[in-house]
């Protein structure tokens, strides 16, 4: 299973039917998905004082200033971390994304593009990247590169 926690209020009902048929496909694999949506400023402060995740988690922290890579490279590193025993933590922030001290906490900051988008969207290109990687790990034809 995938943690998501995101800053912000639950889904708007236009994303929640696009998330939840991602939801519905990735159900039953080691890729479903989990939601947790905290206020932004609760988000920031207890990650801040308390990071809750241990060496047993795999912390991906979605941010304009990470990495940018491909669907098969971010397959790849789902994957690892599933091999290793790894929880793994997905980050979605707010508008203003997390500060250094918390990015570099992260084992990997994780750039969709150049472009910048609204929390709402990153959601959903997190889901569907979530069921790409999976798609790809199973070797289907959802993913054609």
């Amino acid at each position: 299973m995938i943690k998501i926690i995101a800053g912000g209020k639950k889904h708007e009902n236009w994303l929640k039917e696009a998330v939840s048929e991602y939801e519905k496909r990735l159900k039953h694999t080691p890729y479903s998905l989990e939601w947790e949506f905290i206020e932004e400023e609760k988000l920031m402060k207890k990650l801040e004082t308390d990071w809750p995740f241990t060496g047993q988690d795999y912390v991906i922290i979605c941010d304009e200033r990470g990495q940018n890579i491909s669907s098969d490279e971010y397959s790849a590193k789902l994957q690892n971390a599933f091999n290793s025993s790894k929880n793994i933590i997905i980050l979605i922030g707010g508008a203003y994304g997390f500060p250094p001290e918390i990015r570099k906490k992260a084992n990997f900051l994780w750039s969709f593009s150049n472009l910048v988008f609204p929390h709402q969207i990153a959601r959903l290109i997190v889901a569907e990247q979530i069921y790409r990687a999976e798609e790809i790990a199973r070797g289907s034809h959802y993913h054609h590169a």
